[in-house]
């Protein structure tokens, strides 16, 4: 029997769940870490190529394809380690991959300033899946919902905090300082897992991880993927949006750059802080929504086109402070997104594929982002359209992907909730 996805407060989870509050905290302070770096790596490739658009974008196709390519194997590790030492041993990796370049002087041009994203990608890949599938062994499922929406709340407001201090901090004290900075937070967010409880997986029955055993192992997360269409669905959920948004969050980069918000790293850095304190807002304000019996099997469609449709208005507004509360709306619905569609994987996966089934949802956000991003610097390198162009065009992206959710998958998610609700009632 499914219970109310709105049963529990935040202030009330952070309160009771002592777990909960100790991962969410050492996620914010890694979460906001990880933006000093993020914006550092944006000014670096731009700072080497003369600001190359497709340099640029290269930097977070670079991240995207990388995680993309090793969260098959992720999403396995998550259903096999433990989850806690695998959210430790990532933090600790970052930590060792920064220090090593700070200390060597690493970041001498672009290939290495590409290197650095790889690097960095491959430590945090093991944190994500190692999270989504511990946070039901820490939470009830009346908690569920309430964690995501904190969870996702916190990650915004991280990346809010993380681009636009991260921002001021290269603008005023260098690049070097904003990474020395990121290294100590995830020192820091490593210490406060250690005191977690284990929290799974069950391995009681695993077979020793030899080559054949982990290539069957995500070859069985694949199938249990493919013949399951509730779960199915929602490992694209996030790719609707990324199809568009990948080339957004690159085009934020150049929009800052233009838009006169003070200098460079500090212009990017204020518009990241508008989509950080968007997408962190609209799973928060949108709980209850996401409760709606009549509105729940089209929410993922209308948060993925909406997030389109104000994009289609930045492209045709001036770039004014307004640019920062369309951004903010926009964004505040791709935050809806996520929410609604790792809530709704986690309830339907079972503990023992939980794993792999966000290793697959990952591959699929991931790999579709790095596309957009990509494709968006192929074509302003090349002049094929103007920067204006390009946001429309994504943003149309979105939209049609919106609405084919709604076209196709809401009247299965339709069944689907109908069930639920009728066995509720039993």
């Amino acid at each position: 029997m499914r219970k109310s996805m709105s049963g529990v407060g935040y202030i009330q989870i952070l309160r009771n769940n002592h777990s909960f509050r100790r991962l969410f905290v050492a996620q914010e302070l890694s979460y906001i870490g990880d933006w000093f770096t993020v914006i550092a790596l944006f000014i670096l490739a731009g700072e080497a190529s003369d600001n190359s658009p497709l340099a640029i974008a290269g930097v977070l196709a670079t991240r995207s394809f990388s995680l993309a390519a090793v969260t098959p194997f992720t999403g396995m590790l998550a259903d096999r380690y433990s989850r806690k030492g695998l959210m430790i041993t990532s933090d600790l990796a970052a930590c060792v991959i920064l220090v090593i370049v700070l200390q060597f002087d690493l970041l001498n041009n672009l290939s290495s300033v590409y290197f650095l994203a790889v690097a960095m990608v491959a430590a945090k890949s093991i944190f994500d899946p190692a999270q989504y599938a511990y946070l039901p062994n820490i939470c009830s499922e009346e908690e569920l919902l309430t964690a995501n929406a904190l969870g996702s709340g916190g990650w915004s407001i991280a990346l809010g905090i993380g681009a636009s201090v991260g921002g001021l901090t290269i603008a005023n004290y260098g690049i070097t300082t904003a990474l020395w900075i990121d290294a100590v937070t995830f020192l820091v967010s490593a210490m406060c897992i250690m005191n977690l409880p284990s929290g799974g997986p069950d391995i009681s029955e695993r077979e020793n991880a030899t080559p054949r055993v982990v290539s069957k192992e995500i070859t069985d997360g694949w199938k249990y993927i493919l013949k399951n269409p509730e779960v199915r669905r929602l490992v694209i959920a996030k790719a609707l949006w990324s199809s568009g948004g990948g080339a957004q969050i690159f085009l934020l980069i150049l929009i800052g750059m233009e838009a006169g918000f003070g200098d460079i790293a500090a212009g990017i850095g204020i518009l990241f802080m508008a989509r950080g304190f968007g997408s962190g807002f609209g799973p928060m304000a949108g709980r209850k929504m996401m409760n709606n019996k009549i509105l729940q099997p089209y929410l993922i469609g209308l948060a993925v086109g909406t997030s389109g449709i104000f994009y289609i208005i930045i492209s045709l507004m001036e770039w004014s402070n307004l640019l920062l509360l369309m951004i903010f709306i926009s964004h505040a619905a791709s935050g809806f997104n996520w929410v609604q569609s790792t809530t709704l994987t986690q309830e339907r996966a079972g503990d023992e594929w939980r794993g792999r089934v966000a290793g697959a949802d990952f591959l699929a956000l991931t790999f579709m982002m790095g596309t957009s991003a990509i494709t968006a610097g192929f074509i302003l390198e090349n002049n094929l359209l103007q920067l204006r162009e390009v946001i429309a065009l994504s943003a149309m992206i979105q939209i049609i992907m919106g609405i084919g959710w709604i076209i196709f998958a809401s009247p299965r998610e339709k069944e689907i909730f109908a069930r639920q609700s009728n066995t509720t009632n039993l």
